[in-house]
């Protein structure tokens, strides 16, 4: 069979499955496991039109905006990283190794899927004894902020739950179903990085020099919160829900009415999750340059909220360009204002992108009011670099023009 037809066939067989799946769950029982066999299936079925394309970024009119990245000193040292991720890569068997590390400009890079069904590259933390665990963990630390690594595990501890409720389906879920591949060698010079991918959370951590680009960057849970089970009382989100809930509502009426896209909202809204790298996206809503300075700094603490799970001092970094471009920066709304209410919101600039939004229920239908709404306890979170700079792609581009690779 051509390889197009293949592809056709499996896209197809990807759609049955989710028919499939969205009858089961919408019973009153847990969905059933799925098989190895029918997992690789839907996730070649799922990455195969995302990876036909190459990549080129997510811009608002099919242009990449020029000239917006540079390679230059930032003045915050990548070293801990770098020490930190040479430790974890030793400290794994040559069979590990050799499943977890590739060249820089890998495709594998875009292989990040948040849904659990997708088969995934890399060494896994279930996998992993306690001293690579231990490493693992060294390497999340160095890279991430206080704030941003208590996120990632919180999540991961959530994903123990989910499994909890799904009757105990620790194959497809569980706090340890999360993997680590290491992009390039980790160098001081040279450009590197490392990605964690599990069911909603994923990390692309691009290096090159004391420069750092932490994008797709996907953080989400489903429950956001833990009722019941061994991490009863944990949560996720609930900040950047509640900021992003005051946010709307300190708008004036003319600034809401230009924010708030659709009243209305009955499905997922989230434009740029896995295999949309190349996402064709105008600004919409309000733009910051209309805005008071308070409202400014209140949409700036808004996105600081994202931004600031990157290690401390590259979350300066990136929040100086995004203020450099605060005046072109958009906030846009869907759906209500009141409390307790489901909505989405994005916030939108040539140099980052977020997205917010309550979900259909997921993997929890069996356990929903109304499977068919979205509701708070069910977030996803996506931050991307537009024009062309996810992976740090850009400065990748212009790493190779001046070096021989």
């Amino acid at each position: 069979m051509s390889r197009p037809k293949l592809l056709a066939v499996l896209v197809v067989l990807f759609a049955i499955g989710l028919v499939c799946q969205s009858t089961l769950q919408s019973q009153t029982t847990a969905p059933r496991k799925r098989g190895p066999d029918e997992l690789l299936r839907l996730s070649l079925a799922a990455e195969g039109p995302g990876l036909a394309e190459p990549f080129r970024g997510i811009t608002t009119n099919g242009t990449i905006e020029s000239g917006l990245f540079s390679i230059r000193s930032t003045g915050v040292s990548t070293a801990p990283v770098r020490r930190a991720t040479e430790a974890f890569v030793n400290g794994l068997t040559p069979e590990q190794r050799r499943k977890t590390t590739f060249k820089v400009d890998d495709v594998e890079w875009r292989k990040w899927m948040n849904q659990s069904f997708y088969v995934r590259a890399g060494v896994s933390f279930l996998e992993m004894n306690a001293s690579q665990r231990d490493l693992a963990f060294a390497l999340l630390q160095a890279s991430l902020s206080a704030k941003g690594l208590k996120q990632t595990r919180d999540i991961m501890r959530l994903n123990e739950t989910l499994g909890e409720l799904n009757d105990d389906n620790f194959d497809e879920y569980g706090e340890f179903q999360y993997f680590i591949t290491v992009m390039g060698t980790p160098s001081a010079t040279e450009p590197w990085g490392w990605q964690l991918d599990g069911h909603h959370a994923v990390i692309n951590y691009f290096v090159l020099g004391d420069q750092v680009v932490m994008t797709p960057f996907f953080a989400g849970s489903e429950p956001a919160v833990a009722h019941s089970g061994k991490y009863k009382g944990t949560s996720v989100l609930q900040v950047e829900q509640r900021e992003g809930l005051a946010m709307i509502n300190a708008l004036d009426e003319p600034a809401r009415r230009k924010a708030i896209l659709k009243f209305s909202k009955t499905g997922n809204e989230n434009l740029t999750e896995a295999w949309h790298d190349n996402v064709v996206l105008d600004y919409a809503g309000v733009r910051a340059g209309e805005l008071t300075d308070p409202l400014q700094k209140r949409l700036l603490n808004l996105v600081a909220l994202y931004v600031d799970n990157m290690d401390d001092g590259h979350a300066r970094v990136k929040m100086d360009e995004v203020r450099s471009h605060l005046d072109r920066t958009w906030f846009a709304w869907i759906g209500g204002t009141e409390p307790g209410s489901v909505f989405y919101y994005r916030i939108h600039s040539p140099v980052i992108l977020i997205e917010f939004d309550h979900q259909q229920p997921a993997n929890l239908k069996h356990l929903s009011k109304n499977p068919d709404l979205p509701n708070p306890e069910h977030v996803h979170t996506v931050v991307r670099t537009p024009n062309g700079n996810d992976y740090g792609k850009d400065l990748l581009r212009q790493h190779y023009l001046t070096h021989q690779h």
